[in-house]
Protein backbone atom coordinates (compact mmCIF):
# COMPACT_ATOMS: atom_id res chain seq x y z
CA UNK A 1 0.00 0.00 0.00
CA UNK A 2 1.05 3.42 -1.23
CA UNK A 3 2.54 5.51 2.20
CA UNK A 4 -0.08 8.77 3.02
CA UNK A 5 1.50 11.71 4.11
CA UNK A 6 -0.07 13.46 7.17
CA UNK A 7 -0.34 16.86 5.18
CA UNK A 8 -1.10 17.40 1.39
CA UNK A 9 2.58 17.36 -0.31
CA UNK A 10 2.03 19.53 -3.39
CA UNK A 11 5.70 18.91 -4.23
CA UNK A 12 5.22 15.12 -3.81
CA UNK A 13 1.89 15.50 -6.56
CA UNK A 14 3.55 17.49 -9.18
CA UNK A 15 6.51 14.76 -9.19
CA UNK A 16 3.80 12.12 -9.81
CA UNK A 17 2.05 14.37 -12.18
CA UNK A 18 4.81 15.87 -14.29
CA UNK A 19 5.88 12.60 -15.47
CA UNK A 20 2.06 11.61 -16.55
CA UNK A 21 1.71 14.35 -18.69
CA UNK A 22 0.02 16.54 -15.44
CA UNK A 23 -2.43 14.02 -15.06
CA UNK A 24 -2.67 11.70 -11.87
CA UNK A 25 -5.07 9.11 -10.15
CA UNK A 26 -6.96 9.50 -6.75
CA UNK A 27 -4.73 7.11 -5.45
CA UNK A 28 -1.71 8.96 -6.29
CA UNK A 29 -2.91 11.73 -5.07
CA UNK A 30 -3.65 10.27 -1.48
CA UNK A 31 -0.33 8.74 -1.41
CA UNK A 32 0.56 12.08 -1.31
CA UNK A 33 -2.01 13.22 1.60
CA UNK A 34 -4.69 14.05 -0.46
CA UNK A 35 -8.03 13.28 1.09
CA UNK A 36 -11.03 12.73 -1.19
CA UNK A 37 -12.50 16.16 0.30
CA UNK A 38 -8.92 18.02 -0.89
CA UNK A 39 -9.22 16.85 -4.28
CA UNK A 40 -13.11 18.11 -4.23
CA UNK A 41 -11.55 21.50 -2.86
CA UNK A 42 -8.59 21.86 -5.33
CA UNK A 43 -10.95 21.09 -8.26
CA UNK A 44 -13.64 23.78 -7.14
CA UNK A 45 -10.51 25.92 -6.58
CA UNK A 46 -10.03 25.78 -10.15
CA UNK A 47 -6.16 23.99 -8.92
CA UNK A 48 -7.11 20.56 -10.39
CA UNK A 49 -9.50 19.57 -12.70
CA UNK A 50 -11.48 15.98 -13.12
CA UNK A 51 -10.71 14.09 -16.22
CA UNK A 52 -12.76 11.03 -15.13
CA UNK A 53 -13.95 9.02 -12.15
CA UNK A 54 -10.55 8.61 -9.97
CA UNK A 55 -8.53 10.77 -12.70
CA UNK A 56 -7.12 14.39 -12.30
CA UNK A 57 -5.25 17.21 -14.20
CA UNK A 58 -3.30 19.81 -12.57
CA UNK A 59 -4.95 22.60 -14.22
CA UNK A 60 -2.14 24.62 -15.05
CA UNK A 61 0.11 21.80 -16.65
CA UNK A 62 0.19 21.95 -20.59
CA UNK A 63 -2.52 19.96 -22.27
CA UNK A 64 -1.80 17.03 -23.71
CA UNK A 65 -3.66 16.17 -27.09
CA UNK A 66 -4.87 13.01 -26.46
CA UNK A 67 -5.83 12.55 -23.20
CA UNK A 68 -8.63 9.64 -23.70
CA UNK A 69 -5.10 7.72 -24.46
CA UNK A 70 -3.54 9.24 -20.99
CA UNK A 71 -6.84 8.59 -19.56
CA UNK A 72 -6.42 4.84 -20.35
CA UNK A 73 -3.06 4.57 -19.33
CA UNK A 74 -3.50 5.73 -15.92
CA UNK A 75 -6.55 3.40 -15.54
CA UNK A 76 -4.86 0.22 -17.01
CA UNK A 77 -1.68 1.76 -14.81
CA UNK A 78 0.99 3.55 -15.37
CA UNK A 79 4.12 0.85 -14.26
CA UNK A 80 2.67 -1.52 -16.19
CA UNK A 81 0.74 -0.56 -19.09
CA UNK A 82 2.41 0.81 -22.06
CA UNK A 83 0.78 2.64 -25.15
CA UNK A 84 1.13 0.94 -28.64
CA UNK A 85 0.50 -0.30 -32.20
CA UNK A 86 -1.37 1.57 -33.92
CA UNK A 87 -2.50 4.36 -30.97
CA UNK A 88 1.58 4.45 -30.65
CA UNK A 89 1.86 5.18 -34.30
CA UNK A 90 -0.06 8.23 -33.37
CA UNK A 91 1.85 9.53 -30.66
CA UNK A 92 4.84 9.31 -32.40
CA UNK A 93 3.21 10.97 -35.00
CA UNK A 94 4.16 8.03 -37.40
CA UNK A 95 0.20 8.04 -38.52
CA UNK A 96 -2.42 10.72 -38.99
CA UNK A 97 -4.98 7.65 -38.79
CA UNK A 98 -6.23 6.83 -35.26
CA UNK A 99 -7.55 3.59 -34.46
CA UNK A 100 -11.15 3.18 -33.25
CA UNK A 101 -9.86 1.74 -29.79
CA UNK A 102 -6.96 2.82 -28.17
CA UNK A 103 -4.01 0.46 -27.58
CA UNK A 104 -2.37 -0.41 -24.52
CA UNK A 105 -0.01 -3.50 -24.33
CA UNK A 106 0.25 -4.95 -20.51
CA UNK A 107 2.58 -8.10 -19.32
CA UNK A 108 0.88 -11.23 -19.66
CA UNK A 109 -0.60 -11.39 -16.05
CA UNK A 110 -0.24 -14.56 -13.92
CA UNK A 111 -3.73 -15.18 -13.69
CA UNK A 112 -6.51 -16.12 -15.66
CA UNK A 113 -7.29 -13.89 -19.22
CA UNK A 114 -10.87 -13.15 -17.85
CA UNK A 115 -9.00 -11.04 -15.03
CA UNK A 116 -7.59 -8.54 -17.47
CA UNK A 117 -8.59 -5.12 -17.00
CA UNK A 118 -11.64 -3.94 -18.64
CA UNK A 119 -11.67 -0.79 -20.12
CA UNK A 120 -14.27 0.82 -22.55
CA UNK A 121 -12.85 1.50 -25.39
CA UNK A 122 -9.31 -0.02 -24.95
CA UNK A 123 -7.76 -2.90 -27.03
CA UNK A 124 -5.66 -4.66 -24.63
CA UNK A 125 -2.59 -6.46 -25.88
CA UNK A 126 -0.61 -8.53 -23.55
CA UNK A 127 3.32 -9.74 -23.87
CA UNK A 128 4.94 -12.57 -22.01
CA UNK A 129 8.04 -11.03 -21.67
CA UNK A 130 8.86 -7.48 -20.00
CA UNK A 131 9.36 -4.77 -22.14
CA UNK A 132 12.98 -3.96 -22.10
CA UNK A 133 13.98 -0.30 -21.61
CA UNK A 134 15.22 0.25 -25.23
CA UNK A 135 11.37 -0.74 -26.17
CA UNK A 136 9.66 2.23 -23.78
CA UNK A 137 9.86 5.91 -24.60
CA UNK A 138 7.57 9.23 -22.71
CA UNK A 139 5.63 11.46 -25.04
CA UNK A 140 4.62 13.78 -22.89
CA UNK A 141 4.64 11.86 -19.91
CA UNK A 142 2.99 8.89 -21.30
CA UNK A 143 5.05 5.63 -21.58
CA UNK A 144 4.57 4.52 -24.70
CA UNK A 145 6.42 1.46 -27.34
CA UNK A 146 9.40 3.26 -29.10
CA UNK A 147 8.89 3.52 -33.35
CA UNK A 148 10.55 0.36 -33.84
CA UNK A 149 8.52 -1.46 -31.61
CA UNK A 150 5.78 0.65 -32.30
CA UNK A 151 5.81 -0.58 -36.16
CA UNK A 152 6.36 -3.91 -35.64
CA UNK A 153 3.65 -4.44 -32.79
CA UNK A 154 1.57 -2.70 -35.62
CA UNK A 155 2.73 -4.95 -38.72
CA UNK A 156 2.21 -7.75 -36.56
CA UNK A 157 -1.14 -7.15 -35.48
CA UNK A 158 -2.34 -6.36 -39.05
CA UNK A 159 -2.12 -2.83 -39.39
CA UNK A 160 -2.20 -1.69 -43.15
CA UNK A 161 0.62 -1.79 -45.66
CA UNK A 162 0.30 1.35 -46.56
CA UNK A 163 0.59 2.69 -43.02
CA UNK A 164 2.97 0.61 -42.35
CA UNK A 165 5.30 2.03 -45.29
CA UNK A 166 4.06 5.69 -44.32
CA UNK A 167 5.98 4.65 -40.98
CA UNK A 168 8.86 3.47 -41.78
CA UNK A 169 9.53 5.99 -44.26
CA UNK A 170 8.82 9.02 -41.66
CA UNK A 171 10.52 7.15 -38.86
CA UNK A 172 14.12 7.47 -41.09
CA UNK A 173 13.35 10.49 -42.54
CA UNK A 174 13.12 11.86 -38.86
CA UNK A 175 16.19 9.96 -37.63
CA UNK A 176 13.91 7.90 -35.21
CA UNK A 177 15.90 4.35 -36.67
CA UNK A 178 18.02 3.50 -39.56
CA UNK A 179 17.02 1.07 -42.35
CA UNK A 180 19.36 -1.01 -40.51
CA UNK A 181 18.34 -0.98 -37.19
CA UNK A 182 14.53 -1.55 -38.58
CA UNK A 183 16.02 -4.97 -40.16
CA UNK A 184 17.82 -6.18 -37.51
CA UNK A 185 14.57 -5.69 -34.86
CA UNK A 186 12.34 -7.72 -37.26
CA UNK A 187 14.84 -10.14 -37.55
CA UNK A 188 13.42 -11.37 -33.83
CA UNK A 189 9.61 -11.48 -35.88
CA UNK A 190 7.79 -14.24 -37.22
CA UNK A 191 8.62 -15.02 -41.19
CA UNK A 192 5.02 -12.54 -41.64
CA UNK A 193 6.25 -9.52 -40.10
CA UNK A 194 9.96 -9.69 -41.65
CA UNK A 195 8.40 -9.94 -44.90
CA UNK A 196 6.01 -7.09 -44.35
CA UNK A 197 9.07 -5.13 -42.89
CA UNK A 198 11.02 -5.82 -46.01
CA UNK A 199 8.21 -4.80 -48.77
CA UNK A 200 8.23 -1.84 -46.49
CA UNK A 201 11.33 -1.11 -46.96
CA UNK A 202 11.27 -1.36 -50.64
CA UNK A 203 8.08 0.45 -50.92
CA UNK A 204 10.18 3.79 -48.52
CA UNK A 205 12.89 3.59 -51.01
CA UNK A 206 15.51 1.55 -49.04
CA UNK A 207 16.62 -1.85 -49.70
CA UNK A 208 16.21 -4.61 -47.60
CA UNK A 209 18.12 -7.91 -46.39
CA UNK A 210 15.09 -9.49 -44.23
CA UNK A 211 14.07 -12.61 -45.68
Amino acid sequence: MPRTTRNPSPERLFEIASVQAGYFTAAQARSAGYTRQNLAYHVAAGRFERVARGLYRLRQYPSFPYEDVAAAWLKAGPHRAVVSHETALVLHDLSAVRPDKIDLTVERPHRPAGNRPRLPGVRIHTTVQPLDAQDVVRIAGVRVTSAVRTILDAADAGTDLDQIVAAVREGIKRGLFTPSEMEEAARTRRARVRRLISVALQEAGYGSAVH
